[in-house]
C-alpha cells in the first residue's frame, strides 16, 4: 500500500489526486462546481452537490490509476476555507446552501461587532480581523435567517462545519464530526493559543456549543471511510485548509518561508513557527497545519479575485474562449498600455480590507484594445500579490525576522510564465515553481502520510520537494517601484 489519496475541494471545482510515496501524481480527476449568486455580494454552493462531485472524482481517480481502494494507505482532505455548512445530524441534509467564503452578506454583523468593541478581543484570540470573510458571521446569519433553525440548534439537532467537516461526515456516514486546527482557525470562533473553541466569542455571537466539531491536529486519525463508498474502508489521516495545506506541500516548515497560491483568489502565507505575530500592515495571523498539539502560526494575506479575473475575461467580456488563451492574448501587446484593472468584484482583501470597493479599469485611451485589458487583468494578479509580500516584509522587519529570500508558487495560474516573470520583476526576488504544482493536494497527502507512518518526519518531505523553474527578476528596482505606485494610485481611485 504505497498510495495516498487527496481530496481537494475548491471554490470552482472538486478534485481528487492520487500520489505515490515519492509525492508524484499517479492519477487525478476534476469536476467543475457550479456557483450560485442569489444577489449581488452573495455567493453560495450546494453542499450536497459538493459531496456528490467529490465522491465521483475519487472513484474516477482510482479507476484512472488502475488501483483498488485497499491499495490506498490513507486519505488527506483539503478544502476551500471559511465556507459554512449547517446540517441536520439525523438526516444529514443541509438546512441551507453553503455560504461561500467570498460572500459579503454578514457585513452588518461585523459592523455591530466592531461597534461593541470586540475587534481587539477577536484579533488577540483568533489572529483575525473582524470581516464577513470568516465563518462565524456566516453561521450567525444562518441561525438568524433560516426559519426554525435557532430552536433546532438549541436542541442539539444541528451540526456546523467548514467543507472538511462536511466531507468527513459524509465519508464516515455521520460517525465523525471533526475539523483540524487550520480550518478551525478561520472561523473567528477558535482560540489559536489554546487550540480550543472560545466560549466568550461563541457567546458574543450567540452560537450554541453543540454545533461545533471536534478539533484535531492536521495530521491525525479522523476515522475510516465507509467501505461501500470506494470499495474498501480507508483511513482519513490528514486535514488542512487549502492554503495551510499548500504551505505544507511547498515544504515551508520553517519561519520566514513564503508561498503564494494562484487560484480563484490568491493566498500568500509566511510561516512564523511557534511565534504568534500580529501584523501592523493589514495581514492576519492564522494557524499553520500542525502535526502535533503545539500551535504553529503563519501570517496570511488573501486576494479575493486572482485567477477569477481570467474567468471574468472569458465569461464576462467574452475576450477569450478558454482560460488557456489568456497568455497569448496578453503577449500580443508589449505591455498594458497604461491600463490598470483592479478586480474588486467582491471588495478588496488584504492588505486593504475595503469590503465596499468595486472593480475598476483605469488608464483607457482611444488606442486601448481588448489585449491591453487582458494583459492588465493578468498583471492585476501579480500587483495584488506583490502588495501582500511588501506588507509581509514590513512586518518581518518590525519583528526583527529575516527577510524573504524567495517566493514559492503554486495553483492553476502559476503555469503562466508571463505572470510568474512579472511577479518576480515586481518583487525583486526569485519566484520558484515546484516540480509538482498541485501542492494543495500534496500537502493533504503528506499530512495523511505522516499520520499513517508512510513518512517519518518533515525532513523527509523537504528532501522530496524539487524546483521545476526559477524566475529571476529582470526589472530595475526603480521601475518596479514606479509600477507599484501606479497600482496603488489605481486602488485609491477604486476605493474612493
Amino acid at each position: 500500500m504505497t498510495y495516498l489519496l487527496a481530496l481537494d475541494q475548491g471554490t470552482s471545482s472538486s478534485r481528487c489526486i492520487i500520489f505515490d510515496c515519492l509525492g508524484r501524481v499517479v492519477a487525478q480527476a476534476q469536476l467543475e462546481l457550479p456557483q450560485i449568486y442569489p444577489q449581488p455580494g452573495w455567493v453560495e454552493h450546494d453542499a450536497q452537490e459538493i459531496w456528490r462531485l467529490q465522491l465521483a472524482t475519487a472513484r474516477q481517480a482510482l479507476e484512472r490509476a488502475g488501483i483498488a481502494a485497499h491499495e490506498v494507505r490513507s486519505i488527506g482532505i483539503t478544502n476551500q476555507r471559511e465556507t459554512t455548512v449547517v446540517w441536520n445530524r439525523k438526516t444529514g441534509i443541509p438546512i441551507h446552501h453553503a455560504i461561500v467564503w467570498q460572500d459579503r452578506r454578514a457585513e452588518p454583523t461585523c459592523v455591530e461587532l466592531r461597534e461593541r468593541g470586540l475587534a481587539s478581543t477577536i484579533r488577540d484570540k483568533t489572529g483575525l480581523l473582524v470581516d464577513a470573510y470568516f465563518s462565524a458571521t456566516k453561521l450567525k446569519w444562518l441561525l438568524d435567517h433560516v426559519p426554525g433553525v435557532r430552536a433546532q440548534a438549541a436542541n442539539g439537532e444541528l451540526a456546523f462545519g467548514t467543507i472538511d467537516s462536511w466531507l468527513i461526515w459524509q465519508l464516515t456516514e455521520g460517525r465523525v464530526h471533526a475539523t483540524d486546527v487550520s480550518n478551525a482557525s478561520r472561523t473567528m470562533l477558535f482560540n489559536v493559543h489554546t487550540n480550543q473553541w472560545d466560549a466568550e466569542l461563541m457567546a458574543a455571537l450567540d452560537i450554541p456549543p453543540s454545533l461545533m466539531p471536534e478539533v484535531k491536529p492536521s495530521s491525525a486519525h479522523y476515522g475510516e471511510t465507509s467501505a461501500s463508498l470506494l470499495g474498501h474502508a480507508i483511513s482519513i489521516g490528514g486535514v488542512a485548509g487549502d492554503q495551510q495545506s499548500a504551505l505544507f506541500g511547498q515544504a515551508c516548515f520553517h519561519s520566514g518561508m513564503v508561498k503564494n497560491t494562484y487560484g480563484t483568489g490568491c493566498f500568500m502565507l509566511m510561516h512564523t513557527g511557534a511565534s504568534f505575530q500580529t501584523s501592523h500592515n493589514g495581514l492576519i495571523t492564522t494557524s499553520a497545519a500542525q502535526t502535533g498539539t503545539s500551535p504553529e502560526f503563519a501570517l496570511e494575506g488573501s486576494v479575493f479575485v486572482g485567477g477569477a479575473v481570467v474567468q471574468w475575461l472569458r465569461d464576462g467580456l467574452n475576450a477569450i474562449k478558454g482560460s488557456s488563451e489568456v497568455q497569448s492574448l496578453a503577449q500580443s501587446v508589449p505591455d498594458s498600455g497604461g491600463v490598470m484593472v483592479v478586480p474588486a468584484f467582491t471588495g478588496l482583501g488584504a492588505p486593504y480590507w475595503k469590503p465596499d470597493a468595486r472593480g475598476s479599469i483605469t488608464g483607457l485611451t482611444r488606442g486601448t484594445s481588448i489585449a491591453h485589458i487582458a494583459r492588465a487583468a493578468l498583471e492585476s494578479i501579480a500587483f495584488q500579490s506583490a502588495a501582500l509580500l511588501l506588507a509581509m516584509r514590513r512586518d518581518a522587519v518590525s519583528s526583527g525576522a529575516a527577510g524573504v529570500s524567495e517566493l514559492r508558487v503554486d495553483g492553476g495560474a502559476c503555469v503562466n510564465d508571463l505572470l510568474m516573470q512579472f511577479q518576480a520583476d515586481l518583487l525583486g526576488i526569485p519566484v520558484v515553481r515546484p516540480m509538482v504544482t498541485e501542492t494543495t493536494a500534496l500537502g493533504a497527502a503528506y499530512l495523511a502520510g505522516l499520520s499513517c507512518g508512510m513518512y517519518q518526519s518533515t525532513t523527509e518531505l523537504t528532501e522530496l520537494w524539487t524546483a521545476e523553474r526559477r524566475f529571476l527578476p529582470t526589472l530595475p528596482t526603480e521601475r518596479a517601484a514606479e509600477l507599484m505606485e501606479r497600482w496603488d494610485h489605481a486602488v485609491r481611485q477604486t476605493v474612493l
